[in-house]
């Protein structure tokens, strides 16, 4: 079989789906019925402990999974923050032509969100400080695409992977690893190796914790490659951090008085919000990996909210979740949101409905943005959050 994944027609043809879905239909069919419209909402109940919001990512490829299918689609803008409670997407139409995908549907909106809002959360303690994701190499391959394209529309400032180039139209970010100079056997016959082989459009970042002291390792680059140096790399491991941020304070110090103030300095290794607190003012970027690879999840549910009966819409849902399909109201910023039925009217003029129709009968009716321009969306938000608290 090669890697146990599936491909995208596999996924379109509703074989990844939980077999109780098939089952669902099949009793469904014995009963005689054929036609169940229904809206379905999803939203989540129960954000990770601490999270007040979230970023909603992962609409293209529901898109792309239901088109073809007849049903209309609502949903937030793809990058929206929402809170808990919220429909960030509702599917209406027949139950029979769509249930099986709610395995598929699901899995991606929990895992693009969870990704983006993990990204979000530090990108909005970071801010102006650079963020680069480094954490393809804690998921399965085949899902590399799509980790960095949740990272970086989250708000990351670079993703790692060679792909990035052909699905997001941002260059890679990324120089080199401990193994070149563990090859090589010598750091500055690497450092200047590497120099000699990478062309201008490559910055110059030295990995300086190798061999030698933090210290010494950064002023034997600075000194190596002077101008030329962007700058330095700490991926000091846990067990000789001591206390991590004297060790920087220490670097930058050293190579202030020897003249290398041009130099910034990067961390990275186990890095987390935490982190980001604590070392921001010290520090001019952040490589970030697991943490945001594996982040909390964000628990979308899916479940239907109304059932077409006699003509009308009738509010019918399973207890514990709100009856009824819903519409958010953003009034004004930074999450000043109401919501209500969806076809109540707004609150007040200045509200702003969130949920847009951008299916309809299984066909995409608006046009879909480009990552850097849902990136843009997401760094507004929390700029405006930042600005209100």
């Amino acid at each position: 079989m090669g890697f146990y994944v599936a491909n995208f027609q596999q996924i379109k043809e509703g074989k990844t789906t939980d077999i109780y879905f098939e089952r669902t239909v099949k009793t469904l069919e014995h009963l005689g019925i054929k036609e169940a419209k229904v809206r379905m909402e999803i939203h989540s109940y129960g954000l990770p402990k601490g999270y007040e919001w979230a970023v909603f990512t992962g609409l293209e490829e529901v898109l792309q999974l239901l088109e073809g299918i007849p049903v209309t689609v609502y949903a937030m803008p793809e990058g929206s923050l929402f809170k808990e409670i919220e429909p960030v997407m509702i599917i209406e139409g027949n139950y029979l032509d769509f249930g099986i995908y709610e395995t598929a549907f699901l899995g991606i909106l929990r895992h693009y969100s969870s990704i983006s809002t993990k990204a979000a959360r530090l990108k909005a303690l970071a801010l102006d400080k650079t963020l680069l994701f480094f954490g393809l190499r804690s998921i399965h391959p085949a899902l590399a695409p799509m980790a960095d394209r949740a990272a970086y529309i989250g708000g990351m400032d670079g993703v790692s992977g060679a792909m990035s180039k052909e699905y997001l139209g941002v260059e890679p970010s990324g120089t080199m690893p401990h193994a070149l100079m563990l090859v090589v056997g010598d750091n500055v016959t690497a450092w200047k190796a590497f120099d000699e082989a990478m062309g201008p459009e490559v910055a110059r970042i030295a990995l300086v914790d190798t061999f030698e002291d933090e210290r010494t390792e950064a002023l034997k680059a600075a000194s190596l490659l002077g101008n030329r140096l962007y700058g330095v790399r700490l991926d000091t491991p846990s067990s000789r951090r001591g206390n991590f941020r004297k060790i920087i304070q220490e670097v930058r110090w050293t190579l202030d008085i020897n003249g290398y103030k041009h130099v910034k300095i990067f961390v990275s290794g186990g890095i987390d919000e935490d982190d980001i607190i604590s070392l921001k003012d010290i520090v001019d970027g952040f490589g970030v990996g697991t943490s945001v690879a594996f982040p909390p999840s964000v628990d979308f549910s899916a479940d239907i909210v109304e059932k077409y009966v006699n003509g009308k819409w009738v509010p019918f849902t399973k207890r514990g979740k709100w009856p009824g399909a819903k519409q958010v109201y953003r009034c004004g910023k930074a999450l000043n949101d109401i919501i209500t039925l969806l076809d109540q009217k707004p609150p007040s003029p200045e509200c702003k409905p969130m949920l847009e129709k951008y299916m309809e009968n299984g066909k995409i009716i608006k046009p879909l943005p480009s990552a850097k321009e849902i990136r843009e969306y997401v760094i507004r938000q929390l700029k405006e959050i930042a600005e209100s608290s």
